[in-house]
């Protein structure tokens, strides 16, 4: 059985945002714009997910 897996991509500049929404960007291991992750569908990443979801776009 394998994990469920989220796309993540940052579409929007951190210029102007709070020091912990970029702290939890760089938690999702996002760097630039554009940049995309692959994440473990968990509570917590979930959460951080919805913390800068105004940042991101997310699939699956």
């Amino acid at each position: 059985m394998s994990e469920k897996k989220i796309k993540v991509t940052l579409v929007k500049s951190l210029i102007g945002t709070k020091q912990s929404h970029r702290a939890t960007v760089k938690g999702l291991g996002l760097r630039r714009l554009n940049s995309s992750s692959e994440l473990v569908d968990t509570p917590a990443v979930r959460g951080m997910i919805n913390k800068v979801s105004y940042l991101l776009k997310s699939e699956g």
